[in-house]
């Protein structure tokens, strides 16, 4: 640095999650993962105990019900996965294939918010080879068609990879599965031990992103925008399929800046040649009435705006009405978006608006 230049501001790295405390099922050590997990959580000098089942974990410290969420979310529970049948995870693919349960991040309107209910905690299941086993059946039932695995629909698993390894044995797995496909997506930017592996194209990593505002008031506890598409370019690099997720898309006084210029330093930022197969997924926000009451009492003070009066009502597949936004505003908000996506991006593809 020059006499009288600024100094070059340095941004603090997002490091990677370390429980406060940690359970163990009696079986899961019965397993290599597990083993391997308790190995890192001695090395770390962490607090652990064990437990029946990792569906039932109480006492967490705290005064108060918001106080234990809070500490929830901080508590790693290390079990065995016994049901192995697959949920549906449309519209991203066919199966979520079920490694982990729950996230360290503070995304005040994210739906596991309401799924988890009182099990905030982050579960990760050691059982991988009976977990990958049940997804080779489900391949073989449905060949020659392809047959693609959601890893993220109940938690965000790049956060602990370097806990679990998890990630890295499915992306392994599916390398070697002609009718088999890897999915998920993240918040984090902790990729590099996704870099050097011989993913074959069979695994597509995808980066939930947002406008400035929605990242600064709603995304707590999760890597930056920039970190985020640091670690796109490092993907991209590697040859994996690459997506981004734009979710939720919030109607907000000054959304159309704010989307304009997310998708502007996207293009920047991204590597100058055209990403190969290069996919986006457009998801405005929604909520429950359930969610609703959760959010709020969790988030007291958050700026998130739920007024049923001014959303629309639309039949959720679980049984419970959902709020999404007016017809016009739905409109406005994909048209924008999408004609921001094709100038900076030409060759993507838009897979749905939802």
């Amino acid at each position: 640095m020059k006499l009288g230049e600024p100094p070059v501001k340095t941004l603090r790295r997002t490091k990677p999650f370390i429980p406060d405390f940690v359970y163990f099922e009696p079986a899961a050590l019965d397993y290599p993962r597990g083993q391997k997990i308790m190995d890192w959580v001695v090395s770390k000098n962490l607090p652990y105990k064990m437990t029946s089942s990792h569906n039932r974990i109480t006492g967490l410290p705290g005064d108060n019900e918001l106080q234990q969420y809070k500490n929830a979310k901080r508590t790693l529970v290390v079990g065995v996965r016994k049901t192995l049948k697959f949920e549906q995870s449309k519209p991203s693919a066919e199966y979520a294939i079920p490694i982990s349960t729950g996230c360290m991040g503070h995304c005040h309107y994210c739906y596991l918010q309401t799924t988890l209910g009182a099990k905030p905690y982050i579960r990760v299941y050691v059982n991988t080879e009976d977990i990958l086993g049940a997804a080779k059946q489900y391949i073989e039932e449905r060949k020659p068609e392809l047959t693609r695995f959601e890893a993220a629909c109940t938690s965000d698993p790049v956060g602990i990879e370097h806990i679990t390894g998890s990630l890295t044995d499915l992306i392994n797995f599916m390398a070697k599965e002609e009718y088999g496909r890897l999915r998920f997506v993240t918040k984090f930017h902790h990729v590099d031990p996704f870099l050097k592996l011989n993913h074959n194209g069979h695994t597509r990593i995808r980066f939930s992103i947002n406008s400035d505002y929605v990242i600064r008031q709603f995304e707590p506890a999760t890597s930056r925008f920039e970190e985020r598409i640091e670690a796109a370019g490092k993907v991209a690099k590697a040859g994996y399929p690459l997506g981004f997720i734009i979710a939720p898309i919030i109607w907000y006084d000054g959304w159309e800046e704010g989307y304009a210029d997310l998708l502007q330093r996207l293009s920047i930022a991204m590597p100058k040649e055209p990403v190969k197969d290069l996919t986006f997924e457009l998801i405005q926000h929604r909520f429950t009435k359930t969610a609703k009451a959760t959010i709020e009492k969790r988030y007291p003070k958050t700026k998130l705006e739920m007024d049923i009066e001014k959303r629309k009502k639309k039949w959720g597949m679980y049984g419970q009405n959902k709020y999404v936004y007016p017809d016009e505003q739905q409109n406005a908000l994909r048209e924008f978006i999408t004609e921001r996506i094709f100038e900076h991006f030409p060759y993507a593809r838009i897979d749905y608006f939802t």
